[in-house]
Parts: structure tokens; sequence; C-alpha cells
């Protein structure tokens, strides 16, 4: 059985289709990368898939079920523009999506329960490069220590799901080399299943083990809104680490199970 299953999914604003006829199936562990000119629909698909959205028509099943209507832990998001809280400390930043679980009216947990959290947060921190800024504010931080900070965020609710809208693209080029590397060695440690979309095509091409193209086949000029965009391209790519991946993924089932 697909890990991820979209069967025949629209998505029509009023009188304006965004996405028409999206059929995939996506197996667990997999890199999407989501490419495709502006307004195409890359990221109402993101928005459906995190569940901030529910599509006109068809369905998404993830493990056989019907995708939860709304954004739950098993889908962690990352945006261009960074969601991080300014008034609080990177530590605390993290910290914060382990105790708003447990202690969802005061958003704070007292105690052991507390010391075990941010514990977890640190730990995680340190893996994503930001263990020397752990007492800092988001506004001290560079664009890349704040995305790390933002993926860290993500990563704390120990998602299945990443969703990954233009991570990178306000980054310099030599930073977003660094965001690559770590963004690889996360997914390779965690198994998790991602969704990035991305404009920059060499991008998508190294960092996916799948790319898919969005593009509208059909046009009409009297009715610009008529027609909606569907995957006109699904490539495979990095056959090897897709491969060792799944391999990974296989031996680390069986251990748990």
């Amino acid at each position: 059985m697909s890990f991820i299953q979209v069967n025949n999914v629209w998505q029509q604003y009023g009188d304006h289709v965004v996405l028409e006829g999206l059929n995939l199936s996506i197996a667990e562990g997999e890199f999407c990368t989501l490419v495709g000119a502006s307004g195409c629909g890359k990221s109402t698909f993101l928005r459906l898939l995190l569940g901030q959205e529910s599509a006109s028509k068809g369905e998404i099943l993830l493990d056989g079920q019907p995708l939860a209507a709304q954004p739950d832990p098993s889908r962690g998001v990352v945006f261009q523009r960074y969601s991080v809280f300014p008034h609080l400390s990177v530590l605390d930043n993290v910290a914060l999506g382990l105790e708003l679980p447990h202690a969802p009216l005061i958003g704070r947990l007292f105690g052991q329960r507390k010391r075990l959290a941010r514990q977890e947060a640190e730990q995680l921190l340190c893996k994503v490069g930001l263990g020397h800024a752990l007492d800092k504010y988001p506004a001290q931080l560079s664009g890349g220590m704040q995305q790390r900070l933002a993926i860290a965020q993500a990563l704390v609710m120990k998602p299945r799901v990443l969703l990954l809208d233009e991570p990178f693209g306000a980054l310099d080029p030599g930073i977003r080399k660094d965001m690559h590397t770590l963004l690889l060695d996360l997914w390779r440690e965690t198994r998790l299943t991602v969704f990035m979309v991305t404009h920059d095509l060499s991008e998508g091409f190294s960092l996916g083990t799948r790319l898919m193209v969005f593009d509208k086949v059909r046009i009409d000029p009297h009715a610009p809104y008529a027609y909606g965009a569907r995957i006109t391209y699904d490539l495979p790519l990095n056959a090897k680490r897709t491969e060792a991946q799944r391999a990974s993924t296989a031996q680390l089932s069986g251990v748990i199970n």
C-alpha cells in the first residue's frame, strides 16, 4: 500500500480552477521536489497535504486513511518566511512545540517534564547547528540560522511528512548549499517523506528522489481560469539514494515491528 495516495484531486475557488485531476502514489521516505511556473498550484497542493485546505474534488489518503482535515503533528511545515516566535529564545521556540500539546491552556510544563522537553529541544538544535545559540532571539540570527530554527520547530514533533515551501529561496547561494546538506542529512536520519516546492530547477534535481512538474496543459484565452494545472512530468531521480533510503526504512521497520 502507498504511504500517500492522491486520487483525482481538484482544487477550485469559485470559477477559478487551480489544480485538476492529480493522481499520485507516494512511498514512505521519498523526497519529492515540486517545480513549475508561479501560480501553477504547487503551494496549493502543499496546503492540501498540510490540511489547511480541503480538496474541491477527490481525496488524499495517508496510510490508507483520509488525510486529517486540519494540520496535525504527523505533518511538519517550513515556509520561506520564517515562522518563528520573535519574543522567545531559540531554545524556547523549539521547546514550546513539546510543551503545548501537554499543556494547551498555559503552554508550559513544569518540573521534570519541562527539563526533559528542553533537553530534547536542545539536542535537536545541536543537530541543526544551533547548539551555540540557545539563548539568542530570532532577530539576532542570520537568515540561514533562522531557517535552521524553523526546521527544528517542524521536526521536534517527529512528523512523518515534512512540507517545505521554498524554504531556501531568500538565502545566499553559499548558505543554501549548507542548508541542502543539512536537509539531506536530516532526511536520511529521520526517514521522513518530504515534499519541497522550489523555483530552482537545479535544486529540485539535486535534492529530490522524485521531481514533479506542475503545468497547465489546457489554456483558453477567453476563460483563463477555466482549467487548472496537472503534473505533466513525474521523474525518478537519484536512484541509488532512493534505494538506500528504502532499504534503511525497511530495516528499521523490521526492528520496530
